[in-house]
């Protein structure tokens, strides 16, 4: 039998491979806790971090994402039976992006599934599903393990990423196209990179060995030489995701498994993803929930708006009309830089399944410790409110 550490109490975070150097670029130390490791939220300055992304070359430290790999003859028919998305034309070296629900279809987690070989796949989620993915197996020729701890990843994004990557030696990326993937080799290991990311813009993620996470940290910022490469915190993540449209389990809703009353759950046509729901494809978890939900007018949705005027949307309401009926609650905002606009994510009741044409935002808030009240009119936009088109071209633009 061995010993019992007892000394895991002094190191209650988690250390990634990069954290050194984070530490050492930190100037705000400004930390939080993301699955029980260590991570910035700013790590200098959050506008040069926002404009990394949006005009530079942003560096951040994606190891805390839940990793899961997926393994043996039945692989590709348990993810199927697992996600609401028909997975199971997904070719070697694709990726896609998948939610997955409980009986009552309503979503547990969101993330994507990377095709690594014809019976091995990794599984990215934002929160731990290892007893979900085992419990949802039973009956299946499957191995599953996570890999959180065992790979580190980088995401590197921004309009002069793959200048960089190139320059740092990734030289075969410009003819990878956004959601695929290639196996190359780095500092004397393997390594993938990905076209993929979670900020609406040009970007890639890189996935190593914790042995090869230094050379790869250096190798990355030995180029701001030449160009202006970032490290950046979830803050500035957070601005990009929300620009893209991108939705965040367990802050823009609450997931199922985590829901203490039942009515909080939402399913992902009332998350706005019915578009990664196939009820065609055959069996899977939650889809006679969902199929009886298509079948009945919608009640509420997550509805992207602008909101007029400058004032920090913060946690407002959605009203029918100035002064008139709540209908709605924001539950992610921020402003803008690139766009020069107020953008949120609010949760939005339907009328007869249908959206309503304009909608207001009752902002409180805060001028010299006195507190005021604001009524902005509302823009609902059906598409990201910002897809700039150098994300997708092939091969990317040259800086």
């Amino acid at each position: 039998m061995s010993a019992i550490d007892h000394t895991h109490f002094r190191q209650p975070l988690g250390r990634t491979p990069f954290l050194d150097h984070y530490e050492a670029a930190s100037t705000r130390e400004h930390w939080t806790v993301w699955n029980g490791y260590k991570i910035a939220k700013v790590v200098d300055n959050l506008a040069r971090e926002y404009y990394a992304i949006r005009s530079g070359c942003s560096v951040m430290d994606l190891t805390p994402m839940e990793k899961y790999r997926i393994s043996g003859p039945d692989a590709g028919d348990f993810l199927n039976r697992l996600v609401t998305r028909d997975v199971s034309q997904l070719a070697v070296g694709r990726i896609t992006y998948v939610v997955w629900c409980d009986d009552e279809g309503k979503a547990i987690d969101d993330g994507t599934i990377f095709r690594l070989g014809e019976r091995e796949y990794r599984l990215c989620a934002q929160h731990h599903q290892l007893d979900w993915l085992l419990s949802s197996a039973l009956g299946f020729d499957v191995s599953i393990t996570c890999e959180t701890h065992e790979v580190a990843a980088l995401a590197v994004q921004g309009p002069t990423s793959h200048t960089v990557l190139a320059a740092a030696g990734f030289t075969e990326l410009a003819q990878l196209k956004p959601f695929r993937s290639v196996q190359t080799s780095f500092a004397g290991g393997p390594a993938l990179v990905s076209r993929t990311g979670f900020t609406g813009d040009l970007g890639y993620e890189i996935w190593v060995a914790p042995e090869q996470a230094d050379a790869l940290w250096q190798a990355l910022l030995a180029q701001r030489a030449s160009y202006d490469v970032v490290p950046i915190g979830l803050d500035a993540m957070e601005m990009a995701r929300i620009e893209a449209g991108f939705i965040m389990p367990g802050f823009d809703f609450v997931t199922a498994e985590t829901a203490l009353m039942p009515e909080h759950r939402r399913s992902p046509y009332e998350l706005g993803l019915g578009w990664a729901v196939d009820l065609e494809k055959g069996h899977f978890t939650g889809r006679a929930a969902l199929k009886a939900e298509q079948s009945r007018p919608a009640t509420r949705r997550l509805t992207k708006l602008v909101v007029a005027g400058n004032k920090p949307v913060g946690d407002a309401f959605i009203y029918n009309r100035r002064k008139g009926r709540e209908i709605g609650v924001v539950r992610c905002a921020t402003w803008s830089p690139v766009l020069k606009a107020n953008l949120a994510l609010a949760e939005i009741e339907l009328t007869d399944g249908s959206l309503p044409g304009r909608v207001w935002a009752k902002i409180d808030y805060q001028r010299e410790l006195a507190w005021r009240v604001a009524w902005e009119p509302c823009t609902i936009s059906s598409k990201p409110f910002y897809s700039p088109a150098h994300r997708s071209a092939t091969p990317p633009h040259a800086f």
